[in-house]
């Protein structure tokens, strides 16, 4: 329990930033899971850049490492590239 008001604000801010970091997280899994389910290579192309900027904004505002967003990106690439 919170015995300061700058503690109990800190419990309030932390508890939005959760709600909007799983929010952040689950569209980016959502958007992982369209390319990756996805068999046409065109369409995957199209989605890869924008996915690319979706991973580095995440790692940019620490809601996924740096390097888990790397490593997604190689992935991707990877999946898209063979494609047929």
């Amino acid at each position: 329990m919170a015995n300061h008001k700058s503690s109990e604000k800190r419990i309030r801010q932390i508890k939005t930033k959760k709600e909007s970091n799983k929010y952040y997280a689950k569209t980016m899994r959502n958007a992982l899971k369209t390319i990756r389910t996805n068999t046409n290579k065109e369409e995957a192309t199209a989605l890869l850049p924008k996915m690319n900027s979706m991973l580095d904004k995440l790692a940019k505002k620490n809601i996924i490492h740096k390097n888990k967003a790397s490593n997604l990106k190689s992935s991707l690439v990877k999946h898209v590239d063979g494609l047929k």
